[in-house]
């Protein structure tokens, strides 16, 4: 605040004014940047970043309906998963955000479908399953027996949520624009899919530290099996096995091999600098982003 003789009082009420601008600027960026991580754009993002990086290894024009597809999929289905349970219980006393968040999902969903049908008929078959998957991991339809909660989904089977995760990552990244385009399962294709197998659960990892004070014991996610310390070692170990991979493949550049190399590399430092006490952006952003940064580099190396 600023005082002066002459009109002090005009010039006052004009600073104050000016720091009430920059406060309702940085709280409308903040609330918008919430909504991006919560209504699952982020992570949308980074599916779409896998799939292109995808096309573009496999020497595929930009496919905007399989891209298109897969990035408001991802949204509908991520915000299905996290949000059922709370429109299940608490649909009429549901917060704005909450709310807007389901309006956003319903047009999400409805692009989804109008993406969908663009698609060659057969790719409808693998999107069920997919879709199916992503069905059971929020719903309930399995004896409770099996379960550490009475969720009864696939969501709450001890040691299973990474694998699944990591199971249809792979296949909406690397097998479902691959057959949408005819190409064949080729050696290479599978080793680009236990690359991306292994790089998903690479990416959950962070969570899973940062959840340990969270997760129920019986969930069994590997920090709770083997540890913090014991999780970092695998995971360095994971980095080296995606590496070495490439150089299994029929078909490989220079530029390929240096692009991997980066983004591995910068995996392994946030993996290593995981920790229970995180901050709140972490891992919902920071490690979710790599695959963005990972198409940004091949991308300028193409």
């Amino acid at each position: 605040m600023c005082f002066i003789e002459q009109n002090g009082k005009f010039l006052t009420i004009h600073i104050r004014y000016q720091h009430f601008s920059y406060f309702c600027f940085m709280t409308f960026l903040k609330q918008f940047f919430n909504f991006y991580i919560n209504s699952s754009i982020h992570v949308a993002l980074a599916v779409y970043g896998l799939t292109y990086i995808t096309l573009v290894e496999y020497d595929i024009q930009y496919d905007e309906d399989i891209l298109y597809f897969v990035f408001y999929a991802t949204i509908t289905g991520y915000n299905f998963v996290k949000y059922f349970g709370i429109a299940k219980f608490h649909h009429r006393s549901l917060a704005r955000w909450l709310k807007v968040i389901q309006i956003f999902s319903l047009i999400s969903f409805v692009l989804m479908g109008y993406y969908g049908l663009k698609l060659p008929s057969l790719m409808l078959v693998y999107i069920v399953i997919f879709g199916g998957i992503t069905f059971f991991y929020a719903i309930p339809f399995l004896p409770k027996r099996i379960f550490i909660d009475k969720q009864n989904n696939l969501r709450s089977i001890g040691g299973l949520k990474v694998y699944v995760i990591a199971a249809v990552w792979t296949g909406v990244t690397v097998f479902l624009p691959l057959l949408s385009h005819e190409l064949p399962i080729s050696a290479d294709v599978l080793i680009t899919g236990v690359q991306r197998y292994i790089f998903v659960i690479l990416l959950m990892l962070p969570f899973e530290i940062r959840d340990l004070k969270f997760d129920n014991l019986k969930l069994s996610t590997i920090p709770q099996k083997i540890g913090v310390k014991q999780t970092k070692i695998i995971g360095v170990a994971l980095i080296l096995s995606v590496f070495l991979l490439e150089f299994f493949k029929d078909e490989i550049t220079v530029n390929g091999i240096i692009v991997l190399l980066v983004v591995l590399l910068v995996t392994l430092l946030f993996l290593l600098y995981s920790k229970i006490e995180q901050n709140k952006y972490y891992s919902s952003f920071w490690v979710e982003g790599l695959p963005i940064l990972w198409l940004i580099i091949l991308l300028a190396f193409n």
